[in-house]
Formats: C-alpha cells, structure tokens, sequence
C-alpha cells in the first residue's frame, strides 16, 4: 500500500510564497543601505557649507577707494559769424547776364540746316493688298444670294440651294436628244467666280460635248448679283464649283 503525503504538510505548494518572501526582504535591505549612504552625503555636504562660511567671514577684503578725477576744460565759444563778415563798398557795377529761353512754342517751326536733307520729300503709297480669289468651302463670309438670310453658314447653304435651282431650272434638258447622246450618265464640270463686286466672272465648262459646254456657261452668266463674298473683312473673289449631272435615255 502506497503512502501518499498530507497536502497540507509538503513545501512544495508553498515554493512561490517563500520566493516573493525572500525577494521582498532583499528589497528592503537594499532601500535601507541606500537611505544610509544619502544621509550621510547630506551631513558631509553640510559640513562644507558651514566651513567655506566660516572662512568668508575670517578674510579681510580691502576697500579701495574710487579714482579721482579731473573735469573736463569748458568748451571756447565759437567765434561770431558776425566778426568775419567784412563789408565791401561797391565800386563796380555787376552786368547780369540775361539766359533766354530755349523751350520752343507750339507755332515755333524747327529748321534743320543740313546739306544732305536738300531733296524734296516723296510721299510713300502704301500698296493695297491683294488677295487672290478664296474657294468657297473656307471663305470666312460666303456670297449672299437675293433672298438668302440667317447666319452665315445658314446663308452658304442658301446660295448653294439657289444655284442649284437656277441650273436645273434653266438648262436645256432636251438639248442632249437633240445632239444625239449616247444614253447614259453624263457630267457637266463648272468652275466660276463671284468677284468682289458680286458678279459672275471667269466661268470654265468642261464636258463630252461643245454644245453642253456653251449650254452651261449660257446658265451661270444668268445668275443675277450677290453681295460680294469677304475676308479679314474686306471683299474678295469667291471660287465656285459646280458639277451638272443628267440622265439621257
């Protein structure tokens, strides 16, 4: 039969309680030897005071006495503007002498006497500028067809409009029988300009047939005037393309 132990009676439990307990006591030991060595720095400390205290007291200082001095000699007071003016009888008469003026007036005229300014003075012409004729697609302000308004591109769009009808309204559509086409497509190429006064000028035709050509050139000279066309807001030429395409059967 196995003896077992009281657990009341084995040290074992009780390792940490006698752990703390030894540490505590080492702690107080130390606080205790350390509060000894500050008294006695404190006794020590006021020890010297008392003895440096006793020694200023037992010294002597010699009392000098402060140095003498001598005033300052009085300022002389200077001598009087008075007595170095000396008056002098006039015996010559002083001539003034007269600066005339030398700003010129507004009526004053300016003479430049120089040999080499003798020719006379051409007045120079500024050359007007020429500016060649604009194509349609970037004129800043198109030609204004007769009875076009709104903006200004509402206005190009007009004049392309009105061109447009008067062409097809005006050409001789029976002029192809009459000439006797082959049936098919065919294409009439204008290029004419509206010049700064508003009038159609330079017109170029090209087609299949003389005839055709003459037939467009006869349409356009019909277009009636238009307020020119500008640019930098002066008038100019305005480039116009046309193509007139048409059926024959």
């Amino acid at each position: 039969m196995e003896i077992k132990k009281n657990p009341i009676v084995a040290l074992e439990n009780y390792s940490k309680f006698f752990m703390l307990l030894g540490l505590s006591l080492s702690l107080l030991v130390v606080y205790l030897a350390l509060e000894h060595e500050s008294s006695a720095n404190d006794s020590d400390l006021r020890a010297s005071v008392s003895l440096v205290n006793l020694d200023l007291e037992n010294e002597n200082i010699p009392i000098t006495p402060p140095p003498e001095t001598t005033p300052p000699p009085e300022p002389q007071q200077p001598q009087s503007i008075m007595d170095k003016i000396e008056i002098v009888k006039d015996e010559k008469k002083i001539i003034e002498t007269v600066l005339k003026s030398t700003e010129i007036g507004e009526k004053d005229a300016i003479i430049i006497k120089d040999p080499r300014l003798t020719s006379e003075i051409v007045e120079v012409v500024e050359k007007e500028e020429v500016v060649e004729d604009v194509p349609f697609a970037i004129i800043e302000e198109a030609p204004i067809f007769p009875g076009c308004t709104g903006s200004r591109e509402e206005r190009k769009i007009c004049l392309s409009d009105k061109v447009s009808k008067h062409v097809h309204k005006e050409f001789n559509a029976n002029l192809a029988q009459e000439l006797g086409l082959a049936p098919g497509k065919q294409k009439i190429y204008i290029i004419f300009t509206i010049d700064k006064n508003g009038d159609v000028a330079n017109i170029l035709a090209r087609a299949t047939h003389k005839s055709l050509e003459k037939e467009a050139i006869r349409v356009i000279n019909l277009l009636p005037k238009m307020t020119p066309g500008k640019q930098r807001n002066r008038p100019v030429g305005v480039k116009y393309s046309l193509p007139i395409t048409f059926n024959v059967e």
